[in-house]
């Protein structure tokens, strides 16, 4: 948990700085953070490579975790498909298409302010930033309540990059494989859905 607090108060501190351009050049617009998460990858590869047990543990887990992306994909959307029952002034379209950004706020909030128009762009980029941040808050509390897998279902398309630290300390170094393949997989459905779902 404190990990988790710790990250999410380095983000306070960079709205902060953005807000109040402490910085002269506009960082927004440079590669600083491809090249951060670049160094994030390189770490956490790093840790894989030494541990070999991680691949071993990885063989020996069983073969319905492969199924976990959909799960986290169906589980979104229906949860979506709710919540469009109670905001009466958002078509369901328009409620799964926020879903299907599974925390790539980039992404998805492009492909819908494109399609639906910057207010439900504005609101994909703000689900999925906090779908992301209560991840990196909750991951170790998940993990106690509701298993392993909780934090990497919740993760979606971020457990192969932003949250993956956290997610290898709350549940385990031999999940890590696991969190790659399915962030690979949810990251790698999103333009997809969401397309298809701002079509409905």
């Amino acid at each position: 948990m404190k990990g988790s607090l710790i990250i999410i108060a380095f983000f306070a501190l960079g709205v902060a700085c953005g807000l109040g351009r402490v910085f002269s050049i506009d960082l927004a617009q440079t590669d600083i953070s491809f090249y951060t998460l670049c160094a994030l990858m390189f770490c956490v590869g790093v840790g894989i490579g030494s541990d070999p047990q991680t691949l071993r543990n990885f063989r020996s887990l069983s073969p319905r975790l492969m199924l976990l992306p959909a799960g986290t994909i169906v589980g979104t959307l229906a949860g979506a498909a709710v919540v469009s029952l109670l905001l009466t002034h958002r078509s369901t379209g328009d409620c799964l298409a926020v879903g299907a950004g599974f925390g790539y706020y980039s992404l998805s909030s492009i492909f819908i302010t494109e399609y639906k128009g910057a207010e439900l762009g504005t609101v994909a980029l703000l689900a999925n930033i906090i779908r992301e941040i209560l991840t990196l808050l909750l991951a170790p509390l998940l993990a106690r309540r509701f298993g392993p897998l909780a934090p990497i279902a919740a993760g979606g398309a971020t457990t192969m990059d932003t949250t993956l630290p956290v997610i290898t300390q709350a549940s385990g170094q031999q999940f890590v494989i696991v969190s790659i393949y399915h962030g690979f997989l949810v990251d790698f459905s999103v333009p997809f859905l969401v397309t298809l779902c701002c079509g409905l």
